[in-house]
């Protein structure tokens, strides 16, 4: 059997419901039973045959309401890999940074190419680190303190897979200033980022190799997943940008959020309009037994 899980980010009503059993119903999906995970919150709809036909249906033909569609078996993850910049956090970090630099608008929108694919993504951060050398390394804690906000549902998320036994590590191409202490603010395992080089007090405009990039991702979440005796069907993995398609496309499920084109598509999942909670009702798993602190 699979479920198709209606997720919203307003309110979710029994017409919605009706409409997506309709729904998979004229795709040949053989519609089962449905239930609620929270009232008005998610449901779950179980049907017999073909997840893509049932995915094609219910992805969009709500408004606000995300649609998750896996197999019903193995739904909730024992092992969490998560980007960083624009999923974990509400920002791209060196976008901030370049704010502080008044290169904004220029580092920006080479950001806005890397993570849409359009262009190298190792290439584009060492340009685009060489511009911020000279930012006094006193901007760094100053950005983190004044720019870096946890995504809602981020810390939900991570705690409660890891209170049920999953594990869950932080991979960004970002920077581990950041990532280390947004690792240990939302409770990640551990963290694995890139390192900006400084000097005097600066940064010199370099960035440690070897850079965290979209293969170092997929290495990362094939590592985890053999030192905890797990498969990939039991791994879940979340994204934004094209660096880390490789990650999503290898997990059990992989999940574009709030994505960029390219991601979306390579993404056996999206979330388009709710928050991190989003993937606790995706695996199933009521509020009553989210951890919250």
């Amino acid at each position: 059997m699979f479920i198709a899980t209606l997720i919203a980010a307003d309110r979710l009503d029994g017409g919605d419901i009706s409409a997506g059993r309709d729904r998979l119903a004229a795709a040949g999906c053989a519609p089962g039973d449905w239930r609620w995970i929270d009232a008005d919150a998610a449901a779950d709809l179980t049907f017999a045959a073909d997840p893509a036909a049932a995915r094609a249906e219910l992805e969009g033909a709500f408004p606000a309401v995300d649609a998750v569609v896996q197999a019903e078996q193995g739904r909730e993850k024992q092992l969490l890999i998560a980007d960083m910049d624009s999923t974990m956090i509400t920002v791209e970090c060196i976008d901030e940074l370049a704010d502080y630099a008044g290169l904004r608008a220029e580092i920006s929108a080479v950001t806005e190419r890397a993570m849409r694919g359009e262009i190298d993504f190792e290439g584009a951060l060492t340009g685009r680190v060489a511009l911020l050398a000279g930012l006094e390394a006193a901007v760094l804690d100053r950005c983190y303190e004044e720019r870096v906000r946890i995504m809602p549902g981020a810390k939900p998320l991570v705690r409660t897979m890891r209170a049920r036994g999953g594990h869950a590590v932080l991979v960004s191409g970002g920077f581990t200033h950041f990532a280390d202490r947004v690792a240990a603010e939302i409770g990640f395992d551990r963290a694995v980022s890139n390192r900006l080089g400084l000097t005097d007090g600066r940064l010199d405009g370099t960035v440690g190799r070897p850079i965290v990039g979209s293969d170092r991702k997929r290495i990362e979440l094939d590592a985890a997943i053999a030192a905890h005796g797990l498969t990939a069907g039991q791994a879940l993995a979340v994204g934004d940008g094209a660096n880390d398609i490789p990650m999503i496309q290898a997990a059990g499920l992989g999940v574009a959020y709030h994505a960029k084109p390219a991601t979306a598509a390579a993404a056996g999942a999206r979330i388009d309009h709710g928050d991190l909670h989003s993937l606790l009702y995706a695996q199933g798993i009521a509020r009553r037994d989210w951890v919250l602190d």
